[in-house]
């Protein structure tokens, strides 16, 4: 290895680039209302919404505001939480790997200007949308660099087995959401959660650490791929019923899900979102059971629909899986506003 320079730590980069009290103060308030989301004490349902990856502060600060407008007109039935995602995992190593290595996705990588991007990123989305946003924990250990901005943590479905991600879930004090694994199968996804509920005692970037467990680790269904590279979608009314049935046998905290809407469970056809968005809210009207579940759902979206190369050049279009552009997704929003 090549070591090329020292990055700064989590505590240096929020010292040079700290919160706002007042902004501070509106996480906590946005922290608590999605907490009695999950602990069921608030009917509301979650829509975790946005791009892909955010790849250029301008468009997503552009998507956010859109995203703030719409968000305002259902707040009475639905909690916004918008994805920015600056960490991107890939299946064989290459490509673009989110703002947190690529700042500028046309230039070479620079993770010590990526860092400061992406903090600078999420501030600016709290201080002019009052969002708190939902990141994927791709890597634990770059978790701090944005633990005061976050109010919803993913971890993806390669990452779902992982030790370190599962101790470090159980330690970050919000939600976070374990995806089932490619394989599609729930009990590892399920251990996952187990593992993140329960207080832990680990090395973590150097310290041995002690964590309280975290209540509100939950279930996302993603779909599955199998061995021939073919998805199945794991969204359907009897995929659910069965979850419930698994929840029950676990003794676990807050049973929870979010569907997600594309990735496997729609062979990543963006359009077919908004299909299985609907399909999931039939179910929940149908059984009281699957409503208590079912907390929300995960989309994506963006300004322009679709994908393009990462030298592409369309402002608002993913330079990742593709999304739903910005007219199909208000109206998606409006419509689930409706379902509800």
């Amino acid at each position: 290895m090549n070591f090329i320079k020292k990055l700064p730590t989590p505590e240096e980069i929020k010292e040079r680039f700290p919160l706002e009290k007042s902004l501070a103060d509106l996480k906590n308030k946005r922290d608590e209302e999605i907490k009695e989301i999950f602990e069921g004490k608030s009917d509301k349902f979650l829509l975790i919404i946005g791009p892909c990856s955010a790849d250029n502060e301008p468009a997503v600060l552009d998507y956010m505001h859109r995203l703030r407008t719409v968000a305002d007109k259902v707040s009475d039935k639905i909690f916004i939480i918008p994805r920015v995602y600056t960490n991107k995992p890939r299946t064989i190593g290459l490509g673009y790997k989110g703002m947190l290595h690529q700042p500028d996705p046309t230039k070479a990588e620079d993770m010590s200007g990526g860092i400061t991007a992406i903090r600078k990123m999420h501030i600016d989305v709290v201080k002019e949308t009052g969002f708190t946003c939902a990141e994927e924990m791709l890597y634990p250990e770059n978790h701090g660099y944005l633990s005061d901005l976050l109010s919803y943590v993913a971890v993806g479905a390669r990452s779902v087995e992982d030790q370190e991600h599962r101790l470090a879930a159980s330690g970050i004090g919000i939600p976070a959401g374990m995806k089932n694994p490619t394989s599609g199968d729930i009990t590892v996804m399920l251990n996952s959660i187990t593992a993140a509920q329960n207080p832990q005692r680990f090395n973590f970037t150097g310290w041995e650490v002690q964590t309280p467990g975290n209540p509100l680790a939950h279930a996302i269904m993603r779909g599955s791929v199998d061995r021939f590279g073919r998805s199945h979608a794991n969204y359907h009314y009897e995929d659910l019923k069965n979850l419930s049935n698994a929840y029950q046998k676990q003794n676990l905290l807050n049973p929870a899900v979010i569907v997600d809407c594309n990735h496997a469970n729609s062979g990543k056809d963006y359009m077919e979102q908004i299909r299985i968005s609907k399909d999931v809210l039939h179910s929940i009207r149908h059984s009281d059971e699957i409503k208590k579940l079912v907390k929300g759902l995960m989309i994506e979206s963006y300004i322009e629909d679709g994908a393009q190369k990462t030298d592409g050049g369309v402002y608002g279009k993913s330079i990742t899986d593709p999304c739903l552009g910005w007219d199909k997704t208000e109206r998606l929003i409006l419509e689930i506003a409706e379902l509800l």
